[in-house]
């Protein structure tokens, strides 16, 4: 968690982030936990129900999450939960709304929730920005902005300095998932040694970028300290989405006996999928995309399995000379990274070395916070 005062909810032996998810009806709250966490396509979320009663979503990421999906008629009082519960709390604008009736909402959240838990994140998503032009986009994100801040400090003064964070999102590009990464970002409490094992990893290998990326969601939950670029951010979650697309249709067969049985060698890795360029078969990894992965409400101690998906792709000819990796970490996370094709094609025994390293770096991590969530 992120500090002693962030939220947790025990579920079995296992304690959970909250994060609560408010908006006024049709905001499209609901098609982006859909969209994020259950892969439902995006033309599919015009025919989601409006949210009746709160619901309750368990995510096993990097940290186990509770996310509360509630309905626009919510109030303080009707939430049936204490709002020092939560570690975040997520309010979701829709770009072209009638701002009046949200932004007081907003407004009485905050209030209500500073006067228990100071510290608890609040972010505002304006949300559907796939609606409007350029301008208008920008404009309308402005005008949001400046009415939530004005209304706060016509509460009172002290709010004039608020952390009160704006992200202008849409479900048909990778805003939104750029947002719920940095919204992530601030409940990791393990993030600077992940952080610090990426930069260890691009050191090693000559990369110029890495994520560490949910391969569900698609979410980067960790980055080296090098800029994030827009276009290497989108790029990697395209490969990862074909690589999800097609990972039903691999599968290992090191753990079947009868094959262990008959050769303790590892089975010839199988025909990559025609949409990559090329792929990684290294010893006791096949080039075969994730598993589709599905949350579950307690998630399993991580054991180390036989073998580790991984892929690769040439960027020829948008960027020459540079090659797309992917590596599975853990059941839920993998390492997507930038290589020089050179270090990749001739050094692929160090590049493997490195990566090995870092997965047992990221294991290790993931199990403590798994013991310590128990323990605590």
């Amino acid at each position: 968690m992120s500090s002693s005062s962030s939220a947790a909810s025990s579920n079995g032996t296992i304690r959970r982030t909250k994060i609560l998810f408010l908006g006024m009806r049709r905001s499209g709250k609901t098609s982006i936990l859909q969209v994020l966490f259950d892969d439902l396509p995006v033309k599919q979320t015009f025919y989601l129900e409006p949210t009746m009663r709160v619901a309750k979503h368990f995510i096993d990421t990097v940290i186990p999450l509770e996310i509360w999906d509630c309905p626009g008629n919510i109030t303080v009082d009707t939430l049936g939960a204490s709002l020092a519960d939560f570690s975040t709390i997520v309010f979701v604008i829709d770009i072209r709304d009638l701002y009046q009736h949200p932004v007081s909402k907003l407004v009485e959240f905050i209030v209500a929730a500073c006067q228990i838990n100071p510290d608890i994140n609040f972010e505002v998503f304006v949300h559907k920005a796939e609606r409007l032009q350029e301008d208008d986009k920008i404009e309308n994100f402005r005008q949001i902005h400046e009415r939530v801040m004005d209304r706060l400090i016509d509460e009172s003064p002290e709010f004039e300095q608020f952390p009160l964070n704006f992200h202008l999102t849409s479900i048909y590009d990778h805003s939104l998932r750029e947002a719920i990464s940095r919204v992530l970002h601030k409940l990791i409490d393990s993030l600077p040694f992940l952080e610090e094992l990426l930069n260890v990893f691009c050191s090693n290998t000559a990369s110029p970028k890495a994520f560490l990326f949910d391969t569900l969601s698609k979410i980067h939950v960790a980055t080296d300290t090098s800029p994030v670029d827009k276009a290497t951010h989108n790029l990697c979650c395209d490969y990862l989405s074909m690589l999800n697309s097609f990972g039903p249709l691999y599968r290992s067969n090191s753990n079947d006996p009868h094959a262990s049985r008959i050769s303790p060698t590892p089975a010839p890795a199988p025909t990559p999928p025609p949409t990559a360029t090329t792929s990684t078969p290294t010893s006791g990894i096949t080039p075969s995309g994730t598993p589709p992965l599905t949350s579950s409400t307690s998630p399993v101690p991580f054991s180390k399995p036989h073998f580790y998906p991984s892929a690769a792709t040439s960027l020829s000819p948008s960027r020459p000379g540079t090659t797309l990796t992917y590596h599975l970490v853990t059941p839920h996370l993998a390492l997507l990274a930038l290589l020089p094709t050179t270090v990749y094609e001739l050094r692929r025994g160090l590049v493997e070395w490195n990566v090995v390293w870092f997965r047992e770096g990221v294991r290790e991590i993931w199990e403590s916070g798994l013991r310590g969530g128990s323990e605590s």
